[in-house]
């Protein structure tokens, strides 16, 4: 809100006075980003706060934590998972167990880190039972609110991380094989296909192809920011 006021402010002054009194351009535009910025964690906060209180399926009955999201609300790039983890569920923050400290490296080594112009999330925002796959009847009650964090945060490009993120985006019934190397589009936002950093703690060998998409990832934001 006072963010909001600033900006309301500013912009009257600029109105009257033009950009000499003491404003220049690159002054608005960073004003515009702030606002931008705020306007959408003041969004993304109030999907959390529904997210807190849902109880659509039996997950939210048995969670310790709630795995909403984490990192710039103003991102470039998003990355979701299919669904939180031991780790996850016992600390509210998404991808910070094995697989997350594997996809650390990974976003380094395309000079990205999480906090900085990447959002990291689920498709589902409670941890499964015994990590299971989540089952469709729970991708239908918590899509919704993936929806909306796509709708407020705008990425330039969406990185699916597996097969069940996959499959929920593009409302296929493919394998990965089949769904990976491809852009597709997901609400007009482009949408990449990879694999999920535990399936390559799980199968090393499958870290070549995982870099290969990564680099694609990497040329693709340099090219279209």
């Amino acid at each position: 809100m006072k963010n909001d006021k600033i900006y309301e402010y500013l912009t009257k002054v600029k109105e009257i006075y033009g950009d000499n009194l003491f404003l220049d351009s690159d002054i608005v535009k960073n004003l515009n980003v702030v606002n931008h910025k705020t306007h959408v964690f003041d969004n993304l906060s109030k999907i959390k706060n529904d997210v807190s209180n849902c109880l659509k399926c039996q997950l939210g009955k048995v969670r310790k934590n709630i795995v909403f999201g984490a990192g710039d609300p103003n991102a470039d790039l998003m990355l979701i998972g299919e669904a939180p983890g031991e780790k996850e569920d016992e600390t509210g923050e998404p991808f910070v167990g094995r697989a997350g400290v594997l996809l650390d490296k990974i976003l380094h080594l395309i000079k990205l880190k999480r906090t900085s112009k990447v959002y990291i999330t689920n498709v589902i925002k409670c941890r499964p039972q015994n990590n299971r796959d989540p089952l469709p009847s729970e991708v239908e009650k918590c899509e919704p609110y993936l929806m909306k964090q796509i709708q407020h945060i705008r990425p330039k490009l969406i990185v699916a991380l597996g097969k069940v993120a996959g499959k929920t985006l593009l409302k296929v019934d493919m394998s990965l094989k089949e769904m990976r190397g491809n852009l597709y589009e997901y609400e007009s936002i482009p949408l990449y296909i990879t694999y999920h950093p535990a399936a390559l703690l799980r199968n090393p060998n499958l870290k070549l192809q995982a870099w290969e998409d990564f680099k694609f990832i990497k040329k693709f934001l340099k090219d279209n920011i």
